[in-house]
C-alpha cells in the first residue's frame, strides 16, 4: 500500500493574477491548529481534474485569506496541513475539500479536521446530502489511518491488506448511499457533483435523467465535460472495430513541436511507432529510456511519433526537453477531433506500429517488454 503524497512546487507562485473584471473566489478563515504554519492548497477547475495546480499559504496566528482562481468555472480545492515533522509529504486525512464558485467569499473557522463552513450554498446543500454516509465514510478513514500507521511500522504487505479489507464493504456503502441521493435527486447541483465520482455505469445510466435545470446549471461546465465523455467513450466504441492488426491506420494532422502542421500520411514508406503518452503518465515516462535505446538501434527503420494527451502545451515541451526525447512529437487535444478517440485508446502508454504501407502491424498497451522484443524480431 502506498502512502498517498503530493509532491509540492515549492517557491513557485501558481496563484492567479486577477484581471480587471474577473471574478474571483476568496477563502478566509481562522483554524485553531495551524498557528503560523504553511498550508498547501490544490485546485482543479471541476470540468478539468488533470489540470491540477499546487500552491502553498502561511497562516498568522491560525488566519489566513487566499485568493482562488479567476475564471467562470467552479473549482475544486483542497487545503493541506503539513506534518510536524516538515517534510513535503501530506497526510490526506488532515486536509479541508471544498467545491468553490467564482465570485463566492467563503469563511472557515474551526480546526482542520473540525471546521464550519459560512457563505457557500453548495456546502450547505452537501453537508445535508453527506450525512447519509458520513458514518461510513469515517470508518473507512479510520481504518486508513491505522493501515499507513502499520506500513510506518513495518508491519507485513499482507497482513495490513487483511485488516484493511473491511474496507471494502465500507467504500461500497458510501457508493450505494450516494446512488441512492443522486437517484432521488435529479434536480440537484450535489446529485451531478456526486455522479461523476461514481463510475462510468451509472454517469452512463443517470446522466440524462438530471433536470435541464441541474444541466444548465451553476455546474453546467461539469454536466457537459460528462456528457463529452459519455459521447467520446460511444466513439471509441465504435474506433475500436477500426483498430486492429491489419487495417489502415487511419490519417490525422495535428501540430507538431514547432507550431507545424505534420500528417501520419506524410511518413508514409518506413515503420512508425505512434507512441501515446503523457508527462503525468508515471509508465510513459518510465519507458522513456527504453524507448530511446530502441530509437537510436533502429532509426534507420523507423520512426516514432509521439502523441502527447491530457497534457498542456506547456507542460508537454517541458517534457520532451526534461528527458530529451530525439523523435517527432505532436499533440492531441480533446475535441471533434481527438487522436486518442479515433485510435480508441484506454490506456497510456499505448504504442501502435504501423507498417510502410500505412496499416496497423501491432498494439500495444502499458510498458511492455513484448513491444521490444516484437521490436527486435520485425528488424533482425
Amino acid at each position: 500500500m502506498k502512502k498517498r503524497t503530493v509532491s509540492l512546487m515549492l517557491g513557485t507562485a501558481l496563484l492567479c493574477a486577477c484581471q480587471p473584471g474577473q471574478e474571483k473566489t476568496t477563502i478566509s478563515g481562522t483554524l485553531q491548529d495551524v498557528a503560523n504554519d504553511t498550508l498547501f492548497v490544490m485546485y482543479t477547475p471541476v470540468n478539468q481534474r488533470s489540470q491540477l495546480e499546487v500552491d502553498t499559504l502561511v497562516a498568522q496566528n491560525g488566519q489566513f485569506t487566499y485568493d482562488v482562481a479567476c475564471d467562470s468555472i467552479p473549482m475544486e480545492l483542497a487545503i493541506y496541513h503539513a506534518g510536524a515533522s516538515g517534510t513535503d509529504e501530506v497526510e490526506i486525512n488532515s486536509q479541508i475539500s471544498l467545491l468553490v464558485f467564482p465570485g463566492e467569499t467563503v469563511t472557515l473557522n474551526g480546526t482542520m479536521k473540525d471546521h464550519q463552513v459560512e457563505g457557500s450554498k453548495f456546502f450547505t446543500a452537501f453537508s445535508e446530502a453527506e450525512k447519509a454516509w458520513k458514518a461510513a465514510e469515517e470508518k473507512m478513514m479510520e481504518m486508513y489511518v491505522k493501515a499507513m500507521q502499520m506500513q510506518k511500522d513495518s508491519i507485513p504487505y499482507d497482513s495490513i491488506m487483511r485488516f484493511y479489507a473491511p474496507a471494502q464493504e465500507y467504500f461500497q456503502q458510501i457508493q450505494d448511499a450516494k446512488k441512492k441521493f443522486v437517484s432521488e435527486h435529479l434536480d440537484s447541483d450535489v446529485s451531478l457533483y456526486l455522479l461523476a465520482n461514481l463510475g462510468m455505469d451509472n454517469i452512463r445510466e443517470i446522466l440524462p435523467k438530471l433536470t435541464d435545470k441541474v444541466k444548465n446549471g451553476q455546474l453546467a461546465a461539469l454536466y457537459q465535460s460528462l456528457d463529452n465523455m459519455l459521447a467520446k467513450e460511444k466513439a471509441r466504441e465504435e474506433a475500436k472495430k477500426a483498430i486492429a492488426e491489419g487495417k489502415p491506420a487511419p490519417d490525422f494532422t495535428l501540430k507538431d513541436i514547432n507550431g507545424k502542421d505534420l500528417a501520419l500520411s506524410s511518413l508514409r514508406g518506413k515503420y512508425v511507432v505512434l507512441d501515446f503518452w503523457g508527462s503525468w503518465c508515471g509508465w510513459c515516462i518510465k519507458g522513456i529510456p527504453d524507448m530511446k535505446k530502441y530509437y537510436d538501434k533502429y532509426k534507420d527503420k523507423m520512426e516514432i511519433l509521439g502523441i502527447d494527451c491530457n497534457d498542456t502545451e506547456e507542460k508537454w515541451k517541458e517534457a520532451v526537453k526534461e528527458h530529451d526525447i530525439p523523435w517527432l512529437h505532436v499533440r492531441n487535444e480533446s475535441g471533434k477531433n481527438d487522436v486518442s478517440v479515433l485510435y480508441a485508446i484506454e490506456g497510456y502508454p499505448t504504442k501502435i506500429v504501423v507498417d510502410p504501407e500505412g496499416e496497423i502491424a501491432k498494439v500495444v498497451v502499458g510498458e511492455d517488454p513484448a513491444f521490444y522484443e516484437y521490436l527486435d524480431g520485425l528488424f533482425k
